[in-house]
């Protein structure tokens, strides 16, 4: 017999939802409006939740007083770069550990679990004096490196089960019909992977495009700046400008946003696919 649900616990449901929605989506919008309130507007007394006058000054203030369309670009760049060639490395090295037996298999997939769990600020120092010496720092190609290595272990264990939940007799049947191994790979597999492949790519993408530490470490003069940086740079010892800020902010939500929502279908399969043993 199917229990159906009462109508209290409907509502204790709907009510708790709501609520997460609530707290979920009002520091957007409060960064949202707060960009688009003039300065003398952001702090008043008692709190005004919708502007009075809507100004768009904040925002020509990023791209006249500051090189934020550079951040923008520069940011654009690192991580639509490094999230690729990540992925393409993760999804090789996946099929790797999946379909073939070595005798360091497992002390490699330990290795990448273990990396996961140390914090990133713990190895600045000696990655700095690394990228010093190879002559790296300040210089887009040598972040770029720093966030492909520090991708390509997780990617790997997520795109690993994607591979392992493939029947090795689909792959079988694509080498008798006449394909090599790689070309078993890339015209059969791949495109079953297709979801799984999309959600770590976005991943890639997300966590390059957001990180501060690395980027604040390595990129000092303003040409070379992420947009994390760049939103770092509103914070001084006596001030912080708030209204550049949340302009900067929402410029920084939107791309992810826009990504999220034209490829949810591909993440939301993509991160369950893997999950399950089929």
């Amino acid at each position: 017999m199917i229990n159906k649900e009462s109508a209290a616990g409907r509502a204790v449901r709907i009510g708790f939802l709501t609520l997460w929605l609530i707290i979920t989506v009002f520091p957007l919008y409060w960064i949202t409006i707060t960009s688009l309130k003039p300065a003398g507007d952001i702090f008043t007394f008692p709190i005004a939740y919708w502007p009075q006058t809507f100004s768009l000054e904040n925002y020509t203030g990023l791209f006249s007083k500051a090189d934020f369309g550079v951040y923008l670009a520069n940011s654009l760049f690192i991580a639509t770069v490094a999230g690729v060639v990540a992925t393409l490395v993760s999804t090789l090295s996946a099929y790797v550990l999946a379909r073939f037996e070595f005798r360091s298999k497992s002390a490699v997939l330990m290795a990448a679990l273990v990396t996961q769990m140390i914090p990133a600020f713990i190895a600045l120092g000696p990655l700095y004096l690394l990228m010093t010496d190879l002559q790296l720092v300040d210089h887009r190609f040598g972040l770029i490196l720093v966030y492909i290595a520090v991708c390509i272990p997780f990617c790997t264990v997520m795109l690993r089960g994607f591979f392992e939940n493939i029947p090795d007799a689909l792959e079988e049947a694509a080498m008798i019909d006449g394909c090599s191994r790689l070309g078993a790979l890339f015209r059969v597999l791949l495109p079953v992977m297709r979801p799984g492949i999309v959600a770590a790519f976005i991943f890639n993408f997300v966590n390059c495009w957001n990180e501060l530490f690395l980027s604040v470490t390595l990129m000092n003069s303003d040409e070379n700046k992420t947009v994390p940086t760049a939103l770092n740079g509103f914070i001084s010892s006596f001030n912080i400008d708030w209204g550049s800020m949340s302009a900067a902010a929402v410029l920084t939500i939107a791309p992810t946003m826009l990504l999220f929502a034209f490829a949810s279908r591909h993440i939301v399969q993509g991160l369950t696919a893997g999950a399950v043993k089929g």
